[in-house]
């Protein structure tokens, strides 16, 4: 169409060679592994330790290359959004695998978000030992007692005191909260509950061992702890950190929430694009393998649509997030807003669908340990949630793609 670029997502030579390295490294050393983290999380006493055999995994990414893969050139990293998508994708395909590579939520917007707005010295503090690997951290924003979509809601109180801010509130669902290398939480709070609606809120650095924290419980999700991230409910009481602690400046939490937000949501889909390419992959093989009626399952109608209909929903969601990191890559995530709201609607209900399609297929083995179905579902099903959930990216879309069109 006249006026309009062609859209090239063709990979670079650079990523070909290490999309290729990434697969074999998977195939070497995360697919054969599933059994055996699944055998060790069913009865280990310590949930919420990482093993291990997945700090040796890491030790084998850093010798591969395969570190820190989601850092932007702009920090140290070599890869673009649009370079990163594809092997975000891969490593999506089993859904502890992105830890291995130093590359899993919450953990990699917390190290952007220090990147970006973080000190020299809560670089040091903090961002060294996440981009080494030797911490864990959580992200503190969801609160029980409110609907903290809309984040104007949030009630955790942040004071100043002399030199120090207090803390005072109720976290839940803090992924990465249970975890014993959990050393840090970002925490989103009020500082000034008077000010704008969208000035109120504030950004802080909070030590896990500091005094007044409590880690309440663990919260499961359909029945998976999750290990061994887990997510915590956690209570502050009277915390209380150095002035120092704070990002930016007060009442900057929502502009450090949307910096951090954008290419996280490309992760996010891209990982989920992988998690249903996984179940259909599965599939191809299970309905060549099973006969009922006399015939292949392959030779069913009923089989072939819906393998057809999964291909189809995992090439569209695919393609919309190249171009959301595309133009993420080259006008910045508040130009590619409307396209980053896109793909958090679309990819979460996408992966759902076609994994369930695959258990159905699958049949009872669908639903059990056996096959990694059951649990890419629930990830997929806590992703229409994280980072806002889709009604609030199609309310906003829907009002932008109005203003937008009447010129405002």
């Amino acid at each position: 169409m006249a006026g309009r670029a062609i859209m090239d997502f063709e990979p670079s030579e650079k990523v070909v060679e290490m999309r290729a390295r990434l697969e074999a490294f998977m195939e070497a050393h995360i697919y054969p592994a599933e059994a055996g983290f699944r055998a060790h999380f069913e009865t280990t006493d310590t949930p919420f330790r990482t093993p291990d055999f997945m700090e040796d995994l890491k030790r084998e990414a850093r010798r591969s290359g395969l570190w820190n893969l989601f850092l932007p050139p702009a920090h140290g990293g070599s890869l673009s959004n649009l370079d990163y998508a594809p092997l975000a994708e891969i490593m999506g395909r089993v859904w502890w695998a992105p830890e291995i590579f130093n590359c899993n939520a919450p953990d990699t917007g917390n190290m952007e978000t220090l990147l970006l707005y973080g000190s020299e010295a809560q670089k040091t503090r903090w961002l060294a030992p996440l981009m080494a690997g030797e911490i864990r951290s959580g992200f503190a924003m969801t609160e029980p007692d409110v609907a903290s979509s809309d984040a104007t809601n949030i009630r955790t109180e942040i004071r100043r005191d002399g030199d120090d801010y207090v803390i005072n509130g109720r976290k839940w669902y803090t992924t990465g909260g249970m975890r014993e290398s959990c050393a840090v939480f970002i925490v989103m709070g009020k500082t000034d509950a008077e000010a704008d609606r969208h000035k109120q809120q504030s950004m802080i650095l909070v030590p896990r061992d500091a005094k007044g924290l409590e880690i309440v419980r663990h919260v499961s999700t359909f029945g998976y702890n999750d290990a061994p991230f887990g997510e915590a409910e956690i209570v502050f009481r009277d915390v209380r950190v150095p002035a120092e602690s704070m990002l930016l400046g007060e009442g900057r939490g929502f502009e450090i929430a949307q910096g951090r937000l954008g290419p996280g949501r490309i992760h996010h889909c891209m990982r989920l694009v992988g998690a249903a390419q996984r179940a259909l992959d599965l599939v191809l093989t299970r309905v060549e393998e099973r006969r009922t009626f006399g015939r292949k399952l392959s030779e069913h109608q009923s089989v072939r649509e819906d393998i057809a209909l999964s291909w189809c929903e995992i090439e569209q969601a695919r393609l919309l997030t190249l171009k959301a990191a595309a133009k993420v890559d080259a006008e910045g995530a508040k130009s590619a807003r409307d396209l980053i709201a896109a793909i958090k609607i679309v990819a979460p209900k996408m992966a759902q669908r076609v994994i369930d399609r695959a258990i159905q297929i699958h049949g009872g083995a669908g639903l059990t340990g056996d096959l990694p179905l059951a649990e890419l579902f629930n990830y997929a099903r806590q992703i229409r949630l994280a980072d806002g959930p889709d009604q609030v990216h199609m309310m906003a879309l829907g009002r932008q793609l109005v203003r937008a069109h009447h010129g405002q």
